[in-house]
């Protein structure tokens, strides 16, 4: 049986290592197509290089952009708009036709909550990508962003609450996290194997590591202290889209 195709969609370079790098390196090793959507930050810029080198070490492919800008960061896409301000129509064009183009069999993108941060950029991809999966499919919408296709699912990375307690010690008391009750996680996928790949992909993100955000924290953890507490990913498979949804599952 072969591995379903996966494309992962994140709203900033550095969330496709830390929420699925250890699914998108799982599903490349078994020959499956991987790819990563990026919504924010340009091509330009050197975060747009970090993000390069963490999808080879993935094996994601080249990096897609669609180059909207930080809701915090307005040199990430100079003389853009932000991405919680662009028209929704226009973003979830624009994620259709990369879904058109890579025609994936499952997709991955954050949660309703965004996260654990909860931060707006994280939200909004969420929506898009809600919205551009099913639109995908529909030959009538978008008739110019390419040829019908549709997913067979989604799943949205997550952590379930009883994850949070060993999390806080690493991401700051002080901070408001989010997290879901643990049934509702359909998915848990042990990615230890893989874990030497997804960190060196998290730190490949050496400007995130600099300024001491989250790579910078696991930049300074013991290997012992990276596999309890990344070793193992969530997610939510969201209801099938079609018939077809109950015959592709995330790779666990």
């Amino acid at each position: 049986m072969s591995v379903p195709s996966l494309l992962a969609v994140f709203a900033h370079p550095d969330d496709e290592s830390l929420s699925a790098g250890g699914v998108l390196a799982r599903h490349a090793t078994a020959g499956a197509r991987t790819a990563v959507v990026t919504a924010t930050w340009t091509a330009d810029t050197p975060r747009a290089a970090e993000l390069a080198e963490a999808l080879r070490i993935l094996g994601a492919g080249e990096p897609r952009m669609l180059g909207y800008a930080d809701a915090r960061v307005p040199q990430s896409a100079p003389g853009r708009v932000r991405l919680c301000d662009a028209p929704l129509d226009e973003a979830v064009r624009r994620l259709v036709a990369h879904i058109r183009e890579f025609r994936p069999d499952i997709m991955v993108t954050h949660d309703a909550y965004g996260g654990l941060p909860g931060h707006p950029d994280h939200v909004h991809t969420h929506r898009v990508t809600m919205l551009a999966a099913q639109a995908a499919g529909l030959e009538r919408l978008y008739p110019d962003a390419g040829a019908p296709w549709q997913p067979r699912a989604l799943y949205l990375a997550t952590h379930p609450h009883s994850a949070v307690p060993a999390l806080r010690d690493v991401i700051g008391a002080r901070k408001t996290v989010y997290s879901v009750p643990d049934e509702q996680v359909t998915a848990t996928v042990d990615v230890g194997p893989w874990m030497e790949r997804k960190i060196a992909a998290v730190l490949a993100h050496r400007s995130e590591v600099e300024r001491g955000a989250l790579p910078g924290v696991i930049a300074g953890l013991s290997p012992e202290a990276r596999e309890r507490l990344f070793a193992t990913e969530w997610y939510i498979r969201h209801a099938p889209i079609t018939a077809a949804s109950a015959q592709t599952e995330l790779t666990a």
